[in-house]
C-alpha cells in the first residue's frame, strides 16, 4: 500500500503528463482538509514533524490570522510526490466567506477530494464547494473523516451525498470499528483490512483478514462496487454478467473512467489526526483522478469573453498558454501563481499578457511548498508554480506566446454586498493604508476599495463580516495601520415596479451646430438577477443604428444612481422603439445626454422600490435550543426552509435579510451555551419592507445633507 516515490524517477515525472495530478483538497469549515493536507505530505516526506490546525502550527496554514482562528484563509499550494506520480496540491479554506478561493482554484486543477466530516456529514459550505466542482466539471473522490470521533457513522454520510448533493458516492472502503473503537478500513476491491496500532503512526498498520462479523456487508457492498464500475464498459461487463472473475486491474480501468467522466466518486473513509486511512487516499489519487491530458481542455475566448470554439490543448508542443490564477505578497516579495496549460516556460523567456496587451519577462520562478520556494528554472504543461515579481498581472489574465496571442476563459467573481467605513489615525498611516490596499486587491477579487469623496472615509467592500474582520486585522498587524472601522453598512440596491412608456427630446441652440436627440423608449421591470437590459426595435432609421450605443451608454452609467436614495438601479429592461434626429445637430453625445435625461424624467415615476441583499443562512444548533434558534431567525425576518435532525443536534436553513445578520455569532453562541455555528452566503435580492425602505432612505438624505 505504501507505494512511495524513488528520486531516481523525479527526471520521469516531470516530462511525463501522465504522471501529473493537479488536486485541490476542500470542505467545509473544521472537516479536517488542513489536517488531511499535512498528513498527505509527511507521508510523501514532504514535512518530518506534522503541524496541528488546533496547535497553530499546520504548514499551509501559515498567516497568523490562520494560526489564530485554525480556519484556512489563502488556497496554500504545495508539490510532493507519491508512487512515481508529482501532487499539485492547493489547500482551500472552507469558510463561505472565502469561496472566492476555493472558486479560483477549482479552476485550475484537474481533480479534487472532498472531504467530509464522519459525525457533521455533508455541511452547509461542503454543498458550495460542491457545486462549484460541479460547475467547473473537476473529477473528485471523497474521503469521509474523523470517524474516531463521537457520532460518527460512515455510510449516514454516504446516504447524505447522495441525497444532500445528488451524487452517486462509489464505497471502496467499510470502517472497522466505530467512534473510539475505530482501529481501521477494510479494501473492498482486495478484501483486505488494514488495521492501525496505537503508536499513531501512518506507517504502522497489519493486512489482515476481514473480521469475520464483516464478511457479509463486505460482499454485499463489493458486488455492489462492481456492479456500478463494470458499466462504463461493455466487455468486462460481459465478462463479468457471465459469472467471470474479473481482475482487480480491469476494474480499476472502469473506475478510472467513470470518475473522469462524474459518473460516480470513489469514497474512503479514514482519520487523517490519527493517521488512519491517507495512504489509501493517496493511492485513490494515483488511480482514479486524471491527469492533466484527460480533462476537458480550457477553452479560448474572444475580447468580450466570448467562447471561440478553439481549446487549451494540454501538451508540452503547444505553444505557451497559463492563466495566473492567484496573486500573493509574502515576505519574499509579490508572488503570481500560474497553471501552465500548454507549452514549456523558461527562465528569460517574454511573455504577452492578453488582458493588458503587455509583454513582460520571467525573472525568478518558484515550486511552491506553502510558504517555502524552490527555486526552479523551467515549468512546462500540467505544471503549477510561481513566478516572482509580475509587475501588471492580477487574478484570470492569460500569460502566452507573443507570436501567438489566445485568451484563456476568465474567471467571474461575486460581488460584495457588506461595507465598512476606514480612516487610518494618523497622516503617516494614510500612505501605509494605500499601498497595503492595492497588493490586498490584487491578492482578492472578491474584495473591493472605494474612497467616499466628500467624507474622505475609505469604504472596504466584502462578501461578510469575518471577510471584512480578517482584512482590518491584516491591515492592523500585517501592515502596521492604525484604523477607526465604523459599522458594517449593506448594500442596498434599488428595482422598479410599473412599465412605462415615455419620450424626451435633448435639443440645445447656442450659435454654430447645436445638438438634437428624440429617444420614445419603454421602461419595464426586469427579471430578478437580469441587472440591466437594453434592446432596440427601431425600424425605418428615426434614430440610426450607429447612435445605439450611445443611448444603451447613457442609460447604463445612470444606473449606478437610483432615484430613491442614490443606490444602484437593478433588473431594469429599457427598449428603445422610436425617436427622431437632425442630419446636422444629432451626435453621439446628444444621444448619450438624452439618455441621461430620459432616465432622470422616467425612473421617479416607475414605481422605485429599495431591495436588500437576502442571505442563505444555515445554523446548526443542538437540540434543546432549537425553538429558541428558530424564533430569533423569525425576529429578524428569516423565512425558515428546512429542518434538519442529525445525530449531534438540529440543521436549520433560512433566508434572513442580511442587514439583520449582524453580530448573530455572539447571539448564536449565547443562545446555545457556545455550541452553536451557522454559515450564510448571498442568495438574491427582495424588496424591502415599508418601515426598513422608509428608514434606509431618510438616512441616506441625512448622510447627503450633512455633506
Amino acid at each position: 500500500m505504501a507505494r512511495n516515490f524513488g528520486p531516481d524517477k523525479l527526471s520521469k515525472a516531470m516530462t511525463d503528463l501522465s504522471l501529473y495530478r493537479n488536486i485541490g483538497i476542500f470542505a467545509h469549515v473544521d472537516a479536517g482538509k488542513t489536517t488531511t493536507t499535512e498528513r498527505i505530505l509527511k507521508l510523501t516526506g514532504k514535512i518530518h514533524k506534522t503541524g496541528e490546525v488546533h496547535d497553530g502550527a499546520a504548514t499551509t496554514d501559515f498567516m497568523e490570522q490562520e494560526q489564530e482562528r485554525g480556519i484556512t484563509i489563502q488556497s496554500a499550494a504545495t508539490t510532493c510526490y507519491w508512487d512515481d506520480h508529482r501532487l499539485n496540491i492547493i489547500d482551500t479554506p472552507g469558510h463561505v466567506d472565502f469561496t472566492v478561493e476555493v472558486y479560483r482554484s477549482l479552476k485550475v486543477l484537474d481533480g479534487g477530494v472532498g472531504v467530509f466530516c464522519g459525525s457533521g456529514g455533508v455541511e452547509p459550505q461542503s454543498e458550495t464547494n460542491w457545486r462549484y466542482a460541479n460547475d467547473s466539471e473537476v473529477a473528485r473522490i471523497i474521503f469521509i473523516n474523523k470517524l474516531d470521533r463521537v457520532g460518527a457513522d460512515f455510510l449516514r454520510v454516504v446516504a447524505q451525498v447522495k441525497k444532500v448533493l445528488g451524487a452517486n458516492p462509489l464505497v471502496m472502503t467499510l470502517p472497522i470499528g466505530t467512534e473510539d473503537d475505530f482501529v481501521g478500513l477494510v479494501d473492498l476491491l482486495t478484501r483486505q483490512a488494514y488495521v492501525w496500532d496505537e503508536t499513531g503512526l501512518p506507517e504502522n498498520y497489519d493486512i489482515v483478514d476481514v473480521p469475520a462479523d464483516m464478511v457479509d456487508l463486505v460482499e454485499e457492498y463489493r458486488e455492489m462496487l462492481i456492479e456500478t464500475a463494470v458499466e462504463q464498459d461493455d466487455d468486462v461487463m460481459t465478462r463479468y454478467m457471465d459469472g467471470e472473475e474479473v481482475p482487480i486491474d480491469d476494474i480499476k480501468k472502469c473506475i478510472r473512467k467513470g470518475t473522469v467522466a462524474l459518473d460516480f466518486f470513489p469514497t474512503y473513509g479514514g482519520s487523517a489526526f490519527k493517521n488512519k486511512g491517507v495512504q489509501l487516499i493517496l493511492n485513490a489519487i494515483v488511480d482514479y483522478l486524471p491527469n492533466p491530458t484527460e480533462v476537458k481542455p480550457q477553452p479560448l475566448t474572444d475580447e468580450e469573453g466570448e467562447e471561440t470554439g478553439e481549446f487549451a490543448t494540454v501538451s508540452i508542443d503547444e505553444p505557451l498558454r497559463a492563466l495566473a490564477f492567484k496573486i500573493m505578497d509574502d515576505r519574499f516579495g509579490a508572488l503570481t501563481f500560474v497553471r501552465i496549460y500548454s507549452g514549456i516556460l523558461k527562465r528569460g523567456t517574454t511573455l504577452l499578457n492578453s488582458y493588458t496587451g503587455k509583454t513582460e519577462r520571467i525573472g525568478r520562478m518558484v515550486e511552491m511548498h506553502a510558504d517555502n520556494r524552490n527555486e526552479i528554472e523551467s515549468a512546462q504543461a500540467g505544471d503549477i508554480i510561481a513566478i516572482v515579481g509580475m509587475k501588471n498581472v492580477q487574478t484570470g489574465h492569460t500569460l502566452c506566446d507573443p507570436k501567438h496571442p489566445c485568451t484563456l476563459e476568465p474567471m467571474v467573481f461575486p460581488e460584495p454586498v457588506i461595507s465598512i467605513a476606514v480612516t487610518p489615525t494618523d497622516k503617516a498611516g494614510s500612505e501605509k493604508m494605500g499601498i497595503a490596499l492595492g497588493k490586498m486587491i490584487a491578492e482578492d477579487p472578491s474584495f473591493r476599495v472605494e474612497s467616499d469623496e466628500e467624507t474622505g472615509d475609505t469604504i472596504l467592500k466584502g462578501m461578510g463580516e469575518l471577510h471584512l474582520d480578517i482584512k482590518v486585522d491584516i491591515l492592523k498587524r500585517t501592515h502596521g495601520v492604525e484604523l477607526n472601522v465604523g459599522q458594517p453598512q449593506v448594500a442596498y440596491r434599488e428595482t422598479i415596479t410599473v412599465e412605462i412608456d415615455d419620450t424626451y427630446t435633448h435639443k440645445k441652440q447656442s450659435g454654430g451646430s447645436g445638438q438634437f436627440g428624440k429617444i420614445d423608449y419603454r421602461v419595464k421591470p426586469g427579471e430578478p438577477g437580469s441587472g440591466y437590459q437594453f434592446s432596440s426595435v427601431v425600424v425605418g432609421g428615426n434614430v440610426p443604428k450607429e447612435f445605439f450605443p450611445a443611448i444603451e451608454k447613457g442609460f447604463r452609467k445612470m444606473m449606478e444612481e437610483g432615484p430613491l436614495a442614490g443606490f444602484p438601479l437593478l433588473d431594469v429592461e429599457i427598449e428603445l422603439y422610436d425617436g427622431g434626429f437632425h442630419a446636422v445637430d444629432s451626435s453621439a453625445v446628444a444621444f448619450e445626454i438624452a439618455a441621461k435625461g430620459a432616465y432622470r424624467q422616467t425612473m421617479p415615476k416607475a414605481g422605485p422600490q429599495l431591495i436588500e441583499p437576502i442571505m442563505k443562512v444555515d445554523v446548526f444548533t443542538p437540540d434543546d435550543h432549537v425553538g429558541d434558534v428558530i424564533g430569533d431567525l423569525n425576529r429578524r425576518r428569516g423565512m425558515i426552509k428546512d429542518q434538519e435532525a442529525g445525530v449531534s443536534g438540529v440543521r436549520i436553513k433560512a433566508d434572513v435579510p442580511l442587514a439583520e445578520m449582524f453580530g448573530y455569532i455572539g447571539t448564536l453562541r449565547t443562545m446555545t451555551s457556545g455550541r452553536g455555528q451557522f454559515s450564510m452566503e448571498f442568495s438574491h435580492y427582495l424588496p424591502c419592507p415599508n418601515s426598513v425602505s422608509e428608514a434606509v432612505i431618510a438616512a441616506e438624505k441625512e448622510k447627503k445633507a450633512k455633506k
